[in-house]
């Protein structure tokens, strides 16, 4: 049995450093590339920029009395689910480009450059957090605005926001698997609306879970939805890190344990 030479052990972990090395840097390009689009086709970030800022004053002002006596006492409850569905809204985007993409031959092109394969997956992903790092800015600064001051502190209203952008990074990989699986970037759209507004309207982020019937409660207290949201607001409101956040957490690595490598996969064969 031959034995490996060190020089040549070492040519190989040369190698794939260069090559992990390179698919890094691939990947910030193509990052780099999504966020440039934005020039082009300004109307793709009125969901991270419009979104949040109308519906945090369309929901306070409209339901803020009814619900919770006055709108001061309504913000600390929905600034956090606003946030939630706003980012949450715009993960569908990662699937919806992702499928424009590949329909235009975009991605046809990026095989004859030496290039990662992965990159312009891994590139799109990684620009998205951007995108849900400016709408969290957004939210929370309009929630200022109007007069939100959570009670948790600065502190975790930023654990908050790394909270929410890791699951809403965590929940992009679903619709990235239907974005490369879709025949079209209007499918992509659809079947994620569809999935999106029973799971966002039934839960606990605009009205408390006591005023609903029983048969729906117990749909709403496990909505996945909803234990983000709980746990955004205990982040915000009072500073603690509860059940709601675990749950959350071992939600979205689940989440990338599973669609994380069959995304992969089938954009692989089709890449």
């Amino acid at each position: 049995m031959k034995s490996t030479s060190p020089k040549l052990t070492a040519n190989r972990q040369l190698k794939n450093y260069t090559s992990f090395s390179q698919a890094v840097h691939n990947s910030l390009t193509m990052a780099y590339r999504s966020l440039l689009k934005v020039r082009r086709t300004p109307e793709q970030w009125f969901d991270i920029t419009l979104q949040p800022i109308i519906f945090t004053l369309m929901f306070t002002y409209i339901f803020g009395g009814a619900i919770a006596g006055n709108v001061h006492n309504y913000l600390p409850i929905i600034i956090p689910a606003i946030l939630v569905q706003t980012l949450i809204g715009a993960s569908v985007a990662t699937g919806v480009q992702l499928r424009e993409d590949m329909d235009k031959g975009v991605f046809d092109r990026f095989k004859s450059l030496p290039i990662a394969r992965m990159a312009p997956l891994a590139g799109a992903l990684l620009a998205d957090t951007i995108r849900y790092t400016i709408a969290t800015v957004l939210t929370f600064a309009m929630g200022y605005i109007i007069g939100y001051r959570p009670e948790g502190g600065l502190g975790y209203v930023a654990i908050a926001a790394v909270f929410v952008i890791g699951c809403t990074w965590a929940i992009s990989w679903i619709f990235a698997f239907f974005g490369v699986i879709a025949r079209n970037a209007s499918s992509v759209q659809g079947i994620s609306m569809l999935a999106l507004f029973p799971l966002m309207f039934l839960s606990n982020a605009f009205v408390p879970v006591e005023t609903m019937p029983d048969w729906l409660q117990w749909f709403v207290k496990i909505n996945p939805i909803s234990h983000m949201i709980t746990a955004v607001r205990d982040l915000t409101n009072a500073g603690t890190i509860g059940t709601d956040f675990a749950i959350s957490l071992i939600g979205a690595i689940v989440i990338v344990a599973i669609f994380a490598p069959i995304t992969v996969r089938v954009y692989m064969r089709r890449a």
